[in-house]
This record gives C-alpha cells, structure tokens and sequence, in this order.
C-alpha cells in the first residue's frame, strides 16, 4: 500500500521551475516509488533508467552522449552518483531546451552528489532530502515544519497516542515497507537493508572495508545516538583506530544513515561546549543494532530516553525536509552544564524545546530556556515535548507538546 509522501507538492512544484531536480536520501526510503506516483499524477512520461544496472552503468560512464542518445530526456535517472559523467552533458541538454523538470534525479550517496552537481549544475539544479514516512504522513494530515507555536499546533490532528503507541512505532522504524505493513517483522527488514543495500553501498564507497569490523562499527556508533559525539570512545569500542572511525562516520553521514546537530552559539554565549551530537535518522535501524527485542523493553530499558529523542528529532528534521526547506536545528550546552535540547531558529527567533519521557512536567524542565535571552535574538514560544497526550502548558511562555503533533 502507498502512502502519500508530503515531498509530492513540493516535487510537482520544482518541476515546473528548474530543470533538474535530486532526490537524495537513503536506500529503500521510497523516492522512485515517489518519483513515479508525482508522474503518474502529472501525466507526464519520463523514459527512466537506473545506473544500479551495471550495463547503463558501463554507457553512462565510458560514453555519456551515446547514454543520451539512448535514453533521451525528459528523463528519470535513479541512483545519479554512479556516474558523474553525465553531469556535463545534463548542463549542456538543459541549457540548450530550457525545459522545467528535464531531469529528475536520485542519490542514495549525498556528498559525493554535491561535487559534481555544484561543478556542472549550480543555478540549475534543486535539491529535496528524503528520509523514511513521517509520522504525519502515517496520520494523513498536512505537514508543516514544526515549530511550538499554540496557533500552528492547535490546528494539527492529534492522534493521541499512548507510550506504547509511540515505542513500537519508535522500535519498528518508519521506513516505508515497514509503516505500510508490506513486511511484518523489521527484525528481518533490516538485517536485510544492512547485508544488502548498506554493505554494498560501503563497497561502492570505500573498496577492502572489513564487513564484521564495520558491522561492529555502526553497532557501537548506533549505541550512541543522540548523545555528544565520542570519537575515542567509537574507535575503541569497534576496535579500530580513530582516523578509521572518522572516516567511517563520514560515510555514514554520506548515505544519510546519521546526522550532526551542531551547539548553538554567538559572540554572547561564549561558554558553549563545542562538540556536535550524533543521530540516527531511523530508529527502526537503531533498535536493530543495539539488539532490541521488542517494544516493551525497549520503553522499560535504559536506552529508552536516548531513542526517544532521536525519534523525535527525527521528526523534526522530517517535517523540514519534506516541505522542501532546510532545518536550523541546534542544541544548546555550557561549561555549567546548563542544557537545551533542541533550539529552532526561524526568522530571528529562537524556540527552545526540551523532550522527556515523563507524562507529567512542571516548570523547572524549562529553567534553561532563560539562557536565551542572552543570545541578542527574540525568544519565541518554549515547548516540552513528551508522551503526554493533549496539547497544553505549563504558563503563556511554555507548551506541552505531545510527540504525536510534532
């Protein structure tokens, strides 16, 4: 069953302005199954290719111009990083016919896309990032970056959802194979995506990688989500030495399987920790690598705060990239150990927000929040973001944000 992706409008919409456009994201996150449905919609044909194809592959690489002889545009070309030949020849067919949505493109290796596109096709060229369903999208309602104001919130469909709800939503996952029920056990899905999808796409990176060394690498990474990023101690715990760790974070970071939240800082808080944390984008994967065996003890267990938070973030950066828009997401720490968890910046304002696992909070979970006022910028609407589940507050200044209106 296909699920409606909120990234649809914005797709159709860029089509009909640039001429190219890539949708970068992940394995199996659904974007060609995306791509099809919005030409579908469309009625638009496109010829459509994928370089996975070794023989394409081959014609893309030795001979671009025989490959657009070929497979003439308008034209879907799936996983674009394989060959990066083709980026001249994209430029030169899209200067020459000034058509709108010529090309649509996907990448499942994000930095490696950027350098010929930001070669060959600056100016003519959008760029969407695809993760897995957002819980919006399995609610059927209408996404909008988050953000915690009472006037965009309070017209939101709450699900009401339980603990439970939420940590088997959080210990599945939401890649779309899983959330539309196709597959029913994710245990075997993602044993799957990491044997096949992940371990090839770390071949294609990186040749003489050692499997089991990285399988214990990503393990041990993944025991860490959201919290401040430990090189040291990533290194030590995979057995492999610093340099390598870092080299294998980049990839990660490459094939959109985590994130960097970065502190947030100016010239008038000075006493900020500098570090960067690390997430996950999928908790599905998560729960799967740190040998979670269901639901139940996943929310009674140590891990459960660190995995609600990275699901929650998540959803943040979610509700962002599928409205087409980039996420100025930050965390806030000092030297006093006087923390945020998350601070939004949009338009001169800063939101500040803090996500717990309690149902009840009161007014000290939000003393940090005066920390902003130093910062030289509006101080918008705070939010706790927890399992409660109706919207509320806790005074005028500070909202109590169920993780079903996010």
């Amino acid at each position: 069953m296909y699920i409606n992706r909120h990234m649809e409008e914005v797709l159709l919409s860029l089509s009909n302005q640039y001429p190219c456009i890539l949708v970068t994201g992940p394995r199996q996150v659904g974007k060609t199954t995306m791509i099809k449905k919005v030409l579908e919609k469309k009625g638009k044909i496109m010829t459509y290719v994928t370089l996975d194809d070794l023989d394409i592959r081959q014609t893309a690489k030795s001979d671009p111009k025989l490959f657009f002889q070929l497979y003439k545009p308008p034209i879907v070309i799936d996983e674009i990083q394989y060959a990066p030949e083709l980026f001249p020849y994209i430029k030169i067919i899209a200067d020459e016919n000034q058509n709108a949505g010529e090309f649509i493109l996907t990448g499942s290796q994000v930095y490696r896309l950027m350098k010929g596109i930001s070669e060959s096709l600056a100016g003519r060229i959008a760029i969407l990032k695809m993760q897995g369903l957002s819980q919006s999208e399995m609610f059927r309602r209408e996404n909008q970056p988050f953000i915690p104001e009472l006037n965009i919130l309070t017209k939101r469909n709450n699900p009401m959802l339980d603990m439970l709800n939420i940590y088997e939503t959080i210990y599945s996952g939401l890649m779309p194979a899983i959330a539309s029920g196709k597959y029913k056990e994710s245990t075997k899905f993602y044993s799957g995506y990491v044997s096949t999808y992940l371990q090839k796409d770390i071949r294609d990176i990186s040749e003489g990688i050692d499997e089991l060394r990285f399988f214990n690498f990503i393990t041990a990474t993944a025991c860490r989500t959201a919290q401040l990023l430990n090189i040291a101690e990533i290194a030590r715990d995979s057995q492999i030495d610093q340099k390598t760790a870092n080299r294998w974070l980049d990839i990660l970071e490459m094939l959109g399987i985590i994130y960097y939240i970065y502190p947030y800082s100016n010239n008038l808080l000075k006493r900020t920790v500098k570090r960067q944390k690390m997430y996950f984008y999928d908790t599905g994967l998560v729960t799967y690598l740190t040998k979670w065996s269901n639901a139940e003890t996943l929310m009674t267990g140590a891990f459960s705060g660190a995995i609600l938070e990275t699901f929650v973030m998540s959803e943040i950066m979610k509700s962002y990239y599928n409205a087409g828009k980039e996420p100025y997401v930050y965390y806030y720490r000092d030297v006093d150990m006087r923390e945020i968890d998350i601070i939004i910046e949009k338009d001169g304002t800063l939101y500040p927000a803090e996500i717990k696992k309690a149902v009840s909070v009161n007014k000290n979970v939000a003393r940090s929040f005066n920390i902003i006022a130093k910062s030289g910028l509006k101080q918008g609407t705070g939010g706790i973001i927890n399992i409660s589940s109706k919207l509320s507050a806790i005074d005028k200044d500070t909202l109590i944000i169920p993780i079903g209106l996010i």
